[in-house]
């Protein structure tokens, strides 16, 4: 219990420091000042405030769909399923505007093409798993349901763990490089995390002791 509440207290304090450096980097100073955003203005091509249409809602969505993640691991959010299936709603939905967003967005990706070829390809994981999650869900298939939509937040959460790993990555390597590769290490390790943690319950829940993915707080 304490650990699953650690686990739970420590994920939304990620998500707070995410949505500080999201605040100060892109809100505070004007998202024009933004170093990412003035390597974009070099193109004369890039229309920046076309571009915010498209942004800011692509920030706002996914950091509620991160907001959304843990609560909805909890006993709390699972023993009130009206309010676990409405906020289950609102993580879907927020997904899939988000993803009619990425397109555009690739299109002026820091990295080049190969940063645009990484985004779409995570865009595509993003709208499988989270539709395979949905559908599990309206087929009542719960234990499957679970296994894909932690799938689905593992693709949401490269949201973070793209940002942390590009870190070191711009140390040795040039943009066109880091960006996407970040973008695939990302996926790879959230994702394995996921299939190492789906694999363990489903052996537990052979052996009698837990029903399906248990809520961790």
């Amino acid at each position: 219990m304490k650990h699953g509440r650690f686990t739970i207290g420590a994920m939304y304090g990620v998500i707070g420091l995410f949505m500080i450096y999201i605040f100060w980097m892109f809100l505070l100073n004007g998202v024009e000042n933004a170093p990412m955003v003035k390597g974009k203005m070099e193109d004369r091509n890039f229309s920046v405030s076309t571009w915010k249409w498209f942004f800011y809602p692509h920030i706002l969505l996914g950091t509620i769909s991160l907001a959304i993640g843990p609560f909805q691991l909890t006993k709390l959010s699972q023993k009130k399923i009206h309010l676990h299936k409405r906020l289950g709603k609102v993580y879907a939905v927020a997904i899939f505007i988000n993803i009619l967003m990425v397109p555009y967005l690739t299109l002026s990706a820091t990295g080049g093409k190969g940063s645009t070829i990484a985004f779409l390809i995570l865009d595509l994981f993003w709208l499988w798993t989270t539709s395979m999650g949905v559908i599990k869900a309206a087929q009542r298939k719960i234990p499957a349901h679970k296994e894909w939509i932690l799938r689905s937040y593992a693709i949401t959460w490269v949201f973070v763990t793209f940002r942390v790993v590009m870190i070191p990555l711009l140390i040795f390597l040039e943009k066109s490089l880091a960006f996407p590769l970040a973008v695939y290490l990302g996926i790879g390790i959230n994702l394995l995390f996921i299939e190492w943690r789906n694999r363990k319950n489903k052996r537990v829940r052979k052996n009698g002791e837990i029903n399906s993915i248990h809520p961790i707080v």
